[in-house]
């Protein structure tokens, strides 16, 4: 492994750290210039497919539905985290450019949470978007209004920020005189915290508080919203009407597989998996940022036809 000029593996000094060092995927250096192509097609592939639903979403009156509302908002935050997180892989992988003074680490830390647990709450509210559509279709427009859609998307925000901004205090806290050489290819919060000489159990404690209150009720809401879906399915009188409300779901089902599998495993790997290698945990880490952006529109394009149609319309009428 090839040490950059100033790289420290412990400070002897107790002078806490203010610049650290991403190393992209440890043990696997030499193959960083192969292990980038995948990434960078998986950038290029999120960014132009969550920019065309944007531009597709804002731009059709027809897609100015609830549904499609919060679509265009998940399109968003996918577009953001993997800004956040790829360009600085790309970097390492291609100039070594792993180097990350102490508050650009935080302040990415901070956004790609955010990010996220923004992302749970926008595949939440789809759930109970969906749940209307099927439940009480009748009143599906009067409910969802476009003013209650704008205070929903502002309470999502402010949820995320609100629970992960106190983890800048505790961080900022931390004395980090130990190892700055951090082997993986974006911050994260206990990633980070490991490296400080003080306790961190705050840290850890406040960090899984936070996965509790947001993340994981997330799921409990969204499987007991399934559940009444489901309930609310099988008492419809017609195979067809069976048929034609589970087919509505499909988008959103395959975008919360999509969205927490990945990061479920990494979890499970990593509390459970002591003999996995390193570099798998930071390749799992990774697939968590970098397949849901990239797959999320090509799904719901191929799934929902009013997307396909209005895709199909804005290619096709052009080369007319």
């Amino acid at each position: 492994m090839v040490v950059p000029p100033g790289m420290l593996s412990f400070n002897r000094t107790g002078v806490s750290h203010t610049i650290f060092y991403l190393l992209g995927i440890p043990g696997l250096e030499d193959q960083h210039l192969w292990i980038s192509i995948p990434f960078f097609i998986s950038y290029v592939t999120a960014l132009l497919g969550n920019s065309l639903l944007i531009f597709i979403i804002l731009t059709r009156r027809s897609l100015h539905e609830p549904m499609f509302l919060f679509l265009c908002m998940l399109a968003g935050a996918d577009l953001v985290l993997s800004t956040c997180t790829v360009p600085q892989a790309l970097a390492i992988f291609w100039f070594r450019a792993g180097e990350i003074s102490l508050n650009r680490c935080i302040a990415q830390f901070f956004i790609t949470h955010c990010i996220f647990m923004s992302e749970s709450g926008i595949l939440l509210v789809m759930a109970f978007d969906r749940y209307i559509a099927i439940c009480d279709p009748l009143r599906y427009t009067t409910i969802l209004t476009h003013t209650l859609i704008g205070k929903i998307g502002v309470t999502i925000f402010l949820r995320s920020y609100c629970t992960i901004f106190p983890i800048i205090f505790l961080l900022k806290r931390l004395t980090f005189c130990r190892n700055n050489v951090i082997p993986h290819t974006y911050c994260e919060h206990i990633g980070l915290a490991k490296y400080a000489c003080n306790d961190i159990r705050v840290n850890i404690w406040y960090g899984l508080f936070v996965i509790v209150s947001t993340v994981v009720l997330d799921v409990l809401l969204i499987f007991v919203s399934y559940m009444l879906i489901l309930r609310a399915v099988f008492h419809m009188p017609s195979q067809d009407a069976r048929h034609k409300a589970l087919n509505t779901c499909g988008s959103h089902v395959s975008a919360i597989i999509l969205f927490y599998g990945p990061g479920i495993f990494t979890t499970l790997t990593q509390r459970f998996g002591r003999h996995i290698p390193a570099h798998i945990h930071i390749l799992l880490a990774n697939v968590c940022v970098l397949a849901p952006p990239m797959l999320n529109p090509i799904i719901y394009g191929i799934k929902t036809k009013a997307i396909r149609e209005q895709v199909a319309h804005l290619f096709f009428l052009k080369q007319k």
